[in-house]
């Protein structure tokens, strides 16, 4: 059965294609490597001991999109990842979000409202939330205005499925909004390869760990939390993958009660900035050069997800640890490092 991964060579998109293929899944992935490497797919490879089908190209060229589609008209489903990521960037460039995040979307929506069947799972976020009301967040909290053009993309991506699965029933979606992704797979031969200054915790402090970066800077220590820095979910990016595959095969098997579904994926479990570093250091035994800045614009106090919906309907469960996922994180940067 053949899948389409979009970004495939990307963080997320290369372990969920891992886990495709360790499944018995022929898969396709489109990537214009605009955030990731054609190096990616020795890792895969090395891991799986097969290589994906591979295009490159940009899918805002509407024309490629259509032509790709023609070419392989027997994709079962679409796992889709390609989109700008950064939330800072976003605020400066939003147009360019809004055209690589949305109409990259419409596009292959295009196509695949031409099929009898097929099947859909989006790369959605808990950045929808804002900052919930209450605490876990449940996947009925109420959508809030967005932070960033990045989270309205995905509030506006998520309004799309849901209105072209209202008129096409033969359209099945999944959106899974995720918490906050880290770690690399556990044989270290793919994980987060950020470009430039990373935009996110880990890779900061995995690359301040090895040398790479001077400081760690913490944005804030008077939010009203234990230790005063902010809460997320951080959940092990194998874990994640896996919750893709889940989430396809209860598409492919009619499992799903409507025809677009949404589901939190996170471990339900809130760990602070502090105690990140904290589990970073047990886990590497060196001490973190890090110092307490000012809050940073456009953070909120806490999130972590109710896992109730994603652990009992779609039958999928966050098994790694915080500990595991960083150590896997620091594995990872060593290797990296290490080729260079």
């Amino acid at each position: 059965m053949k899948i389409l991964v979009t970004g495939g060579l990307g963080f997320i998109g290369s372990h969920t294609t891992v886990e495709l293929q360790n499944e018995g899944y022929e898969v396709v992935i489109i990537d214009n490597c605009s955030n990731s490497s054609t190096e990616v797919l020795k890792g895969i490879e090395a891991i799986t001991g097969k290589q994906p089908i591979f295009e490159n190209f940009d899918l805002r060229e509407k024309d490629k999109v259509q032509d790709f589609f023609s070419r392989h008209d027997d994709i079962a489903g679409v796992i889709h990842f390609a989109a700008s990521k950064a939330v800072g960037e976003s605020v400066e460039k939003p147009l360019l979000y809004y055209e690589n995040n949305i109409s990259v979307l419409v596009y292959i929506l295009q196509e695949l409202q031409k099929k009898n069947k097929t099947n859909f799972i989006f790369s959605s976020s808990c950045t929808v939330y804002g900052q919930a009301d209450e605490l876990p967040i449940t996947e009925n909290a109420p959508v809030k205005i967005a932070e960033s053009p990045y989270g309205n993309t995905k509030q506006i991506g998520e309004e799309i499925i849901q209105d072209t699965c209202k008129v096409k029933p033969n359209l099945n979606a999944i959106a899974l909004r995720y918490f906050n992704p880290i770690g690399a797979h556990p044989s270290a031969e793919i994980g987060e390869l950020p470009i430039g200054v990373p935009q996110n915790l880990v890779p900061f402090i995995t690359q301040t760990g090895i040398g790479l970066r001077e400081q760690l800077s913490v944005f804030g220590d008077d939010y009203p939390t234990e230790d005063g820095t902010c809460i997320r979910d951080y959940i092990h990016v194998v874990d994640l993958a896996k919750a893709h595959v889940v989430a396809l095969q209860r598409l492919l098997s009619d499992k799903n009660t409507s025809n677009y579904e949404v589901f939190n994926v996170g471990t339900g479990t809130g760990s602070s900035v502090l105690e990140v570093i904290q589990s970073f250091e047990k886990v590497s035994n060196q001490k973190l050069n890090y110092k307490i800045v000012d809050r940073r614009e456009g953070d909120i106090t806490a999130a972590y997800a109710n896992t109730d919906k994603a652990n009992n309907e779609l039958g999928w469960k966050a098994k790694s640890s915080l500990d595991e996922a960083l150590s896997s994180a620091w594995k990872w940067e060593q290797k990296v490092r290490h080729k260079k």
